[in-house]
């Protein structure tokens, strides 16, 4: 599910990938339902290819998108209520306990939440399940 999810730089929100045209994507946006294209020269990344700097293997971000659920029962987020960095980064490592708190940045922390908070308002909350079943296929032809 979430390979077809996209970040695109510049872009605010998270979009969905609809169809690929020549030299472009079409993208839907996850929020409104626009459809628009992403060209060539857009920086496009799946959320599905992120992961987390952690103190031993990366964390992949479906993974730590399941964790988060896990921590907020599938509710959104208010960064608002939290507060300041120090309790977001606090907060971050209740949910990601060896994150590496050097190489990620509040700002990286913010952005992953403000996804989950748009991945939660989109229906989307199956992260690691989907991914698993999507590749099962893939691992069955090999």
């Amino acid at each position: 599910m979430l390979r077809t999810i996209l970040s695109i730089s510049g872009r605010p929100g998270l979009y969905r990938l609809v169809n690929q045209g020549k030299n472009m994507l079409i993208v839907e946006n996850l929020a409104d339902r626009r459809r628009t294209p992403a060209y060539a020269h857009d920086k496009v990344v799946s959320l599905g290819d992120i992961s987390i700097y952690t103190y031993g293997d990366d964390k992949p971000l479906p993974e730590v998108l399941e964790a988060l659920k896990a921590k907020t029962d599938a509710q959104p987020v208010d960064l608002k209520a939290i507060g300041s960095d120090d309790n977001i980064r606090e907060y971050f490592g209740e949910v990601l306990p060896d994150y590496d708190r050097e190489r990620v940045y509040t700002a990286d922390i913010k952005k992953l939440i403000k996804w989950y908070n748009q991945l939660i308002a989109a229906g989307i909350t199956d992260f690691v399940k989907s991914e698993e079943a999507a590749e099962a296929p893939e691992a069955a032809a090999e």
